[in-house]
């Protein structure tokens, strides 16, 4: 999920094949996980209560509480990534081959619908059904930039300061702020904005949406590798993960 060390030559290439399995399968657990808590959870919440504050307050509590969780488990392994605009940073920053990031992303997107697929199936509804809640209007798309921005912001920073034992706790505690300070409730994760069209509840989002989802998403993960060369100059900083 983030390195606090210079990249090597192996940290930027493939590596070794075996090694490369091993940390494709932490990502697809993980982000499988990720969207099992986020999913699972506005279930649980849309069941259990009308009112949809309260929905939105448990929604976001049982993500952050997941999301620390599986970084602590997972970055050593495969640095805990989660999501594909997490990835594009390692890769830009020069941490991660282009190859290896390809792998990244793919694994990611493919535990996310596996994880959705698990959620639907534990609450008694089809496997993938294709959602149905809008999120559309110019207002959501900047707030998905806004929310993608300033999530990976804040980990290359802690990461740049060398606090890896925080980054787990400084992640989930923005995700979980951000659902309530963003009109979008902070996606920024483009493998999870995917994986949400297959599950017409809470947490949905209607497959007609998610094209400026995306695209905020990744126009934050370039302007921060900007941003961050402007604020961390003259050395390589240790590259981030959702």
């Amino acid at each position: 999920m983030l390195r606090l060390t210079e990249p090597s030559a192996t940290s930027a290439t493939d590596g070794d094949p075996a090694d490369l399995a091993r940390t494709l399968v932490a990502e697809c657990i993980g982000t499988a996980f990720l969207l099992i808590g986020v999913v699972g959870s506005g279930i649980m919440a849309e069941r259990r209560s009308d009112d949809i504050g309260l929905q939105l307050l448990e929604n976001s509590i049982a993500t952050a509480a997941i999301l620390a969780a599986l970084i602590l488990a997972f970055a050593t392994i495969s640095g805990a990534h989660f999501n594909p605009v997490v990835t594009l940073v390692d890769v830009a920053r020069g941490h991660m081959s282009a190859t290896r990031g390809l792998a990244y992303a793919t694994a990611q997107c493919m535990g996310a619908f596996v994880g959705v697929a698990a959620s639907n199936v534990m609450f008694g509804l089809p496997a993938l059904h294709r959602a149905t809640t809008r999120r559309s209007g110019s207002e959501l798309v900047f707030s998905e930039f806004v929310a993608t921005f300033g999530l990976l912001l804040i980990v290359v920073a802690v990461a740049r300061a060398h606090r890896s034992e925080w980054v787990a706790l400084s992640v989930a505690a923005y995700i979980g702020g951000a659902y309530w300070f963003t009109s979008s409730t902070s996606f920024a994760n483009p493998a999870v904005t995917l994986a949400r069209t297959a599950s017409d509840t809470f947490a949905g989002i209607d497959p007609a949406d998610i094209a400026g989802f995306i695209f905020a998403q990744l126009g934050a993960a370039i302007v921060v590798i900007g941003v961050a060369r402007v604020l961390f100059p003259g050395s390589s900083q240790a590259a981030v993960a959702d």
